[in-house]
């Protein structure tokens, strides 16, 4: 076969194929610029070795085994598997970044909350951290106080009220 034979019929399987082949390479890498890197190498692969080439099948089925011969070598090849680790590390870390930076963040408005609780007078604050933070009942706080209940109710709604205020005053919720 002459070259120019040769160019000619490359150019050809390529119009025919190309897009299937890019396809067929996608399921396999499932990055489109490394299936189009893929189906190059199908095609210089096919141009190198197109005298071998035996009738015994179609040349769309020789393309297509060179295609996933192609993809399955890159896929066990040392490079890929540097590239999946690192990309890996880098989402690993970038997810692990971005929950301690959630993490911080939460307990820097917790500590902001604390101290607006800490700004309530006493018998406000004393309230609010028996109910929300140790999870009194309303009698169990009338009891630890020896307040009436009626009173423990009013002082938690009158606390929470000025937490409110305090929290929108320090514009903590943005």
């Amino acid at each position: 076969m002459t070259e120019l034979e040769k160019e000619q019929l490359l150019e050809e399987t390529m119009i025919n194929y190309g897009d299937d082949l890019i396809r067929l390479a996608f399921q396999y890498v499932k990055d489109r610029e490394i299936a189009k890197d893929m189906v190059q190498n199908t095609f210089i692969k096919c141009y190198q070795k197109i005298d071998q080439f035996r009738n015994d099948a179609s040349i769309k089925t020789w393309l297509y085994r060179i295609t996933i011969n192609e993809c399955k070598d890159h896929l066990k090849s040392w490079h890929n598997r540097k590239v999946q680790a690192k990309n890996f590390l880098e989402n690993t870390l970038t997810s692990l970044l971005s929950s301690t930076e959630s993490k911080v963040m939460e307990e820097e408005k917790h500590n902001e909350i604390r101290g607006c609780i800490f700004s309530l007078p006493k018998i406000y604050r004393e309230v609010i951290f028996l109910y929300y933070y140790k999870s009194f009942t309303m009698e169990e706080i009338a009891i630890t106080t020896n307040v009436n209940l009626n009173t423990v109710k009013a002082r938690l709604r009158r606390a929470k009220q000025r937490l409110k205020h305090v929290i929108e005053e320090e514009n903590i919720y943005g």
